[in-house]
């Protein structure tokens, strides 16, 4: 299932949200070349059971997605109504492709935002993490939540290059079954075109460096991790902060990873809120990339 989805852009509350933003995103590139701004971004389903309810947190989303302007944006846990709210927020320059991890509109999605006025998908797909991977809704490795991928191969109309991006959610609970969901991306990712770059955007629910999924997912040198690689970066902080104090220097647990030849200008963890309400339980990453 592919979904995309139009709505008129309300501009004062655009201009609010850039005026209110104490939380400025990464830098442009020098060189008069114009680095593509990726975010890796949890968003929480929407619930409506307090507190922050979707309905709370909705202004506080569309502040940040507005200010910020991402270009490509890997998202997870989004629900059906809910991603077509953000696509109503961010307005006809964007579009977005996903399914549900159960199939169709049904469950949580790993959609992929794109700025159609830079990027076009040329193809995608889903596959899921599991011993049969194209099987919808499969999970065998003893996770009880459905875990999935979905991937597209954007051409990036300013440039004429093509790259891939692979965006995932991976189980919660089960080290077992994110072992081998990292080993079954990395797999996948070796059978892509290996001309292009990639890009892969996630919550991988460990945290980066000394784990066997971080390890797996940096193997051989096929991948390398944009907060590391990073010309500038910003302040450190857990991703998943769950409402509470944020901590400094933190568990990295969303990634925005990619190939090594891809520079990453400037990385960063925004910590946008308006009156102590953030739009999610995780902070986004996102990263200024050359590709």
């Amino acid at each position: 299932m592919t979904a995309f989805a139009h709505a008129p852009l309300d501009r004062r509350t655009a201009l609010r949200a850039v005026a209110a933003s104490a939380a400025p995103g990464p830098a442009g590139g020098g060189g008069g070349r114009s680095p593509l701004r990726a975010m890796s971004f949890n968003l929480r389903y929407a619930s409506d059971t307090p507190p922050h309810t979707w309905a709370e947190r909705r202004p506080v989303m569309r502040a940040l997605l507005r200010h910020e302007r991402p270009h490509l944006l890997g998202t997870q846990e989004g629900l059906y109504a809910q991603l077509r709210d953000i696509a109503d927020d961010l307005g006809p320059r964007y579009a977005w492709l996903g399914t549900g991890r159960a199939g169709g509109s049904r469950d949580e999605f790993t959609a992929v935002f794109h700025d159609v006025r830079r990027l076009t998908p040329v193809a995608y797909d889903h596959f899921w993490l599991s011993d049969t991977p194209y099987l919808i809704g499969s999970a065998t490795w003893g996770n009880t939540v459905i875990r999935m991928v979905t991937w597209v191969r954007f051409r990036d109309l300013r440039t004429g290059g093509e790259f891939y991006v692979l965006n995932t959610h991976l189980d919660h609970a089960h080290q077992y079954a994110r072992e081998r969901s990292a080993a079954l991306i990395t797999t996948r990712l070796r059978g892509l075109d290996p001309a292009l770059p990639r890009i892969v955007t996630g919550d991988f629910n460990v945290a980066a460096h000394g784990n066997p999924v971080y390890d797996t997912m940096l193997d051989q040198g096929s991948l390398v991790d944009s907060w590391d690689t990073a010309d500038q970066r910003g302040a450190r902080y857990a991703t998943f902060h769950g409402y509470r104090p944020l901590v400094p220097d933190g568990d990295r647990i969303d990634w925005i990873l990619t190939s090594p030849r891809v520079r990453t200008r400037r990385a960063a963890i925004n910590v946008f809120q308006q009156d102590g309400q953030f739009p999610s339980d995780h902070l986004p990453v996102q990263a200024d990339l050359e590709l």
